[in-house]
């Protein structure tokens, strides 16, 4: 059962990534921004590290929301938070301009998180179905699409991987 403190702490831990995430919005944009990569293999790890845990923590409160465990709300605004660390992972990919030989398998990665976050907001579609009260019949195609959405990215991760140069 999940406590209130340990909601909390899983909170606040996203609300200071997403914090120090966020500093890359606030530097002025006046000039095209590049994320310069120099270890493409190793950032694509960090990535993936980052992914994962990101992946864990939505996955425990989805399943809490699931058994009523958390509220939609608390779900709604830990999605949130989760998806705009995702984000921001997004737009490092995008600007990070890999090496030819590494193109296929970081533009696989950022497809990896694109599902992931479409994944994160129909989990946050079946929040709201759940505080409004809506019927198991009445999620059922939401609840396909996220389970859709989540293979999806975790395809996208498999082609990730195997697209890697030696």
């Amino acid at each position: 059962m999940a406590s209130k403190k340990g909601i909390a702490t899983t909170v606040i831990i996203l609300a200071a990534i997403t914090g120090a995430s966020f500093l890359l919005w606030i530097i002025p944009q006046n000039v095209e921004t590049t994320f310069v990569v120099a270890d493409y293999k190793n950032y694509l790890d960090g990535v993936k590290n980052i992914h994962e845990v990101l992946e864990e923590s939505i996955g425990i409160e989805y399943d809490n929301l699931r058994t009523g465990k958390i509220s939609p709300q608390d779900y709604i605004g830990v999605s949130e938070v989760t998806s705009s660390q995702v984000t921001t992972q997004i737009s490092e990919f995008v600007t990070s301009k890999p090496s030819k030989e590494w193109q296929t398998s970081y533009i696989s990665y950022m497809d990896a998180l694109k599902s992931f976050n479409s994944y994160i907001l129909e989990t946050k579609v079946l929040a709201n179905m759940i505080e409004n009260g809506n019927t198991e019949d009445e999620m059922n195609e939401t609840l396909e699409k996220i389970n859709m959405l989540k293979f999806e990215s975790k395809e996208f991760v498999k082609i990730s991987e195997q697209s890697r140069p030696d």
